[in-house]
């Protein structure tokens, strides 16, 4: 039996939902847009409701920098992910940093939130 999954949904609460959805559509190339139809506004990270993810939603998120950090993958170079982030209003912090399985750098988006830009190691 292979291993199970480890993190099955991540949550990351905004003051605005759409601008944190402009910035996130920005940053990561997606086309989010915010579904009213539950009890809560939200917005599926990626757009993809099929598959283990997250989403948006209206909360109060950490102070800066501090909260769980979300890593997000990115579908093209980490260099260019970055630049679409500080555009968009997110801050980079510190270096890019490579481990086995890809190389990733910190960042908060515009509400503070930790998040992580990720890109896997070539197959």
């Amino acid at each position: 039996m292979s291993d199970p999954t480890i993190v099955v949904w991540s949550e990351i609460p905004v003051s605005d939902m759409k601008k944190a959805v402009a910035f996130y559509n920005a940053t990561f190339g997606w086309t989010m847009t915010i579904d009213e139809s539950g009890p809560n506004p939200m917005a599926i990270l990626g757009g993809n409701m099929e598959t283990v993810g997250g989403h948006l939603y209206p909360g109060k998120p950490a102070t800066t920098g501090n909260g769980p950090t979300v890593h997000i993958a990115v579908a093209d170079r980490l260099e260019d992910a970055a630049i679409r982030c500080r555009k968009a209003g997110g801050t980079v912090i510190g270096e890019i940093t490579s481990i086995p399985p890809g190389r990733f750098v910190y960042a908060t988006d515009p509400d503070g939130n930790s998040i992580g830009l990720f890109e896997p190691k070539a197959a």
